[in-house]
Formats: structure tokens, sequence, C-alpha cells
């Protein structure tokens, strides 16, 4: 794709503390229930995650918070340079996570750890080819595959977070006063290990609501 590169490089990257600050997304569509005769939906819940070289697991499109964009345009960016996929994301984070890479995970203070903000995205359109495309395959899975598949546990608490929220049969995002998610103790796992428990918030005061962005994604608001 001539037209749309991936970002590279940190020179730009936001940081809180020692903490590098992320921006990512879970991709989501709903399609017919094929066995609707034996289920109480009509539609099915789909969520998509990505590969990566030589692993077997799975995670969701995420990156690098960068500067000179919100952190709206920075999930929907990833999820674009990533999946290759545009939507509608959704207008308040599911909640924010602290992890480690893998080779800071033994060490005991805040150097090489990672804020990550996650977003529903309800995807509206799927691309051909994107800009990391041979370094990420995308799968549509249902939750019970995904579960299976993530490859943090971090993750799998943000998929939970997602779930119940979608559950509740309300627009993600949508309700205008502050929204308290439960927060919940994660153990280490593969090569991102927690750092601390998740916090949980509800509309972000200084987010700017996006309309047309690089990465075509409008934020629900």
């Amino acid at each position: 794709m001539a037209s749309l590169q991936a970002r590279t490089g940190r020179e730009k990257q936001r940081y809180e503390g020692q903490l590098r600050l992320v921006a990512g997304c879970i991709p989501y569509r709903l399609e017919p229930n094929v066995e609707v005769c034996y289920s109480n939906s009509e539609n099915k819940l789909l969520v998509l995650m990505i590969s990566s070289p030589n692993r077997k697991d799975l995670v969701f499109p995420k990156g690098g918070w960068e500067e000179d964009e919100n952190m709206h345009d920075a999930a929907c960016r990833e999820a674009l340079e990533e999946a290759g996929v545009k939507g509608i994301l959704s207008e308040n984070p599911l909640g924010f996570w602290v992890f480690r890479s893998k080779s800071r995970q033994n060490s005991c203070n805040l150097g090489g750890g990672c804020k990550g903000f996650m977003f529903a995205l309800k995807v509206t359109e799927e691309l051909d080819s994107w800009p990391e495309q041979a370094l990420h395959e995308r799968k549509w899975l249902t939750i019970e595959e995904a579960f299976k598949f993530c490859r943090y546990d971090w993750m799998r608490d943000a998929l939970n977070i997602f779930l119940t929220t979608f559950s509740k049969e309300k627009p993600i995002g949508m309700r205008e006063e502050s929204v308290e998610l439960p927060i919940r103790p994660l153990s280490d796992a593969g090569d991102e290990c927690q750092m601390a428990s998740s916090g949980c918030f509800g509309k972000p005061s200084s987010v700017q609501h996006l309309q047309n962005t690089s990465s075509k994604c409008i934020v629900q608001g």
C-alpha cells in the first residue's frame, strides 16, 4: 500500500514518568449466527486478533502513543497499521494496564514499563493490504477462542471487561457519567508481565472527538 506506511522509531513517543504510553483496541463485529435455531442470539460476536512472527498465540493491535496525536488517534492508527481495519472507536477506554516487556521483567524498577489504554473498535472496513501485513496475520475469533489465544493475562482482562460492557446491551463508551470498572489483579504472563493493577475510568476530559483521522476512524460521542 503505497499511500500508507507504518510509523517507526520513538522520537515522538509519549511517556508518563518512566512508563511508555501505549494505545490499542479490541476490534469486533457482529455476524449472523448460522446456528440461530440452537442459540438465544441472532448475531455472533467476533473479535479480531493478530499474529506475530514465530508465535502461535495472538494479540490485539496496540502500539506507542505519540506526541502529535491524541489517544484515539493512536489506537485507530495501530488498528490500521497492524490489522488493516477501520471503524468506530469507543469514546471511553475499557481501562489501562501497566506491564513490562520481557527484557525488563526481572528488573525491580520501572524501566521498560508500558501503560496501555485499550478501546473497543466496531470494524466497518477491512483493507486488502496494510502497512504491517508482512508481520501480522489477522484472525476473526469467537470470544471463547480469543480467551484461549490471548498471549497475555492483561489482554484477557481487557477482553473480559469488553465482553461485560458489551453484554449490558448499551453502546460501548456512550455514557456521559464516569464509569468505574473493576480492578483485577493479574499474574505474570508470557513476554509481558503486569507491574500494577489495572485502573479504569470513564470519559477522559481532555480527549478530542475525532470525525476524520488519517486512519478513517470515528469516535462514538
